[in-house]
């Protein structure tokens, strides 16, 4: 008699993280239901196992069954970057966009102790803060000019809706030692990663933030993370490449902020071959072959056939990322800190400083508040550039969102297809708004067929974001 079908969930409210990594591993060579696997099993047993075959024999696949949710506090936007740097986990974090910080909301450089930096850390902080602070009422009001109250709306419905438009602003003043709270969900062999990354990084409070999250996390997964420690190679490699790096004197010009720096010149026909190759029997090189001496209606045909049907919520076909696009982008920090949150493209950001210039929003001009925007920059930089000098690293946390980065991104056309969509919509910060139609029309000028079939905001362009939104942007 045929075995009856089942679907059932393993509770981990009842069987412990490590236990249920256990349980799914012992699958492959126990006949048992996952149930009376789990039922046999105790922590030392389940410990046992993954000393034996996690660690000593490397089979950390099995970590990935064990899952946490793990909540961090009071943190620096800083910690944050290094911390959702970590690909395969899930993070929701406190938004700069619909909360509003309090004046001493900020991470104080444990590098900076003992030094008289410090008190000039602490004292351009607070005058960041008291900037902000000073900004919300007198942005609020503009924004309200143009956003005015519906009949039906009272004055607490009102400023929610104008609060993510004036708060977006104002964010720009806040600087990246601002603290945040992060709540992260992710499996042990990803979490093994993460302490490793963050126990080898130079900054102090990175490194105390991943030693606790591996003491808390040790309550739950035992044996999978024990061994996670700090990797001299990274730190090595860091230190020697950096050395390296500065012997490049960088232009003197910033350059365009987006140039599509790579794409493959037959990408378009590699999508299509890689779609009629999933539901062929013909090799890859023999439909590729086939493409380059279509006709243009021909493989318009064939993109409209993998394309032209997906409703808007639709995943494209995965065959969609053998079109790969690499980007060097100029943003701010602000969007960046937004950006990096795609993680399925490949991102290396240079080290946040000062040194790229700023953005100024029109909004802060219309408000009168040019003029101590302007002057909250200069303080700033002033006391980047001096902490530089002392440690490069813990300077970066004096720096606002206003502030430019350079990042080298990588990513296919599925990944960018999700990225355009979103965060080009209307609910999106402007700043990425911005990014994102830039991106799209430099992919469609690249690779038209493809192109043609992203989806950003029809009503807007990133010129048209440019000159509502800045008065500057570097």
């Amino acid at each position: 008699m045929t075995a009856k079908r089942q679907v059932y969930l393993l509770d981990p409210q009842q069987i412990p993280p490590e236990t249920i990594a256990v349980t799914f591993a012992k699958t492959s060579r126990s006949p048992q239901s996952f149930r009376e696997i789990a039922a046999g099993l105790t922590d030392e047993k389940s410990a046992e196992f993954h000393e034996k075959w996690v660690v000593g024999y490397g089979h950390a696949s099995v970590a990935e069954h064990a899952v946490l949710h793990v909540a961090v506090e009071n943190i620096s936007r800083l910690a944050v970057e290094v911390l959702e740097s970590n690909r395969l986990a899930s993070y929701t974090e406190k938004s700069t966009r619909y909360q509003k910080w309090d004046a001493d909301a900020f991470q104080i450089p444990p590098e900076l102790d003992g030094s008289p930096l410090r008190d000039k850390f602490i004292q351009t902080c607070r005058m960041l803060f008291e900037t902000y602070r000073q900004s919300l009422p007198a942005v609020q009001a503009v924004v309200a000019e143009t956003n005015p109250r519906n009949a039906d709306e009272n004055d607490a419905a009102w400023e929610r809706r104008l609060r993510s438009k004036y708060v977006d602003v104002c964010r720009y003043l806040l600087p990246a030692a601002s603290l945040a709270n992060v709540g992260m969900t992710i499996n042990a062999r990803a979490l093994e990663h993460a302490i490793r990354k963050m126990l080898s990084h130079p900054l102090a409070e990175v490194r105390e933030t991943g030693l606790e999250i591996k003491q808390a996390a040790l309550e739950s997964v035992p044996t999978l993370i024990k061994y996670a420690d700090q990797v001299p190679y990274w730190q090595t490699a860091e230190v020697e490449l950096t050395a390296a790096a500065a012997k490049f004197a960088p232009q003197d010009k910033m350059g365009d902020w987006c140039q599509l720096i790579s794409c493959a010149p037959d990408a378009e026909n590699r999508v299509l071959a890689a779609a009629l190759y999933r539901f062929n029997a013909d090799s890859y090189t023999h439909i590729l072959s086939h493409l380059e001496s279509a006709s243009q209606s021909e493989r318009e045909e064939l993109a409209a056939l993998a394309l032209a049907k997906r409703e808007k919520y639709d995943i494209p076909l995965r065959e969609l990322e053998y079109a790969a696009y690499t980007f060097d982008l100029v943003l701010d920090q602000g969007a960046y800190f937004e950006l990096k949150r795609h993680r399925m493209m490949t991102q290396t950001p240079q080290p946040l400083s000062t040194r790229l210039g700023y953005a100024l929003p029109r909004q802060m001009v219309a408000a009168g508040l040019e003029t101590p925007f302007r002057q909250a920059m200069r303080a700033a930089q002033a006391c980047y550039e001096e902490i530089a000098a002392f440690n490069p690293h813990a300077a970066s946390y004096v720096v606002p969102n206003a502030f430019n980065r350079r990042v080298l991104l990588g990513c296919n056309w599925r990944s960018l297809d999700h990225f355009t969509a979103l965060r080009s919509a209307p609910n999106a910060h402007f700043a990425l708004r911005r990014v994102a139609q830039r991106m799209a029309a430099e992919v469609r000028a690249a690779t038209p067929l493809l192109g043609s079939y992203l989806r950003p905001n029809p009503d807007e362009t990133w010129q048209n974001l440019e000159r509502e939104y800045f008065t500057e942007v570097a």
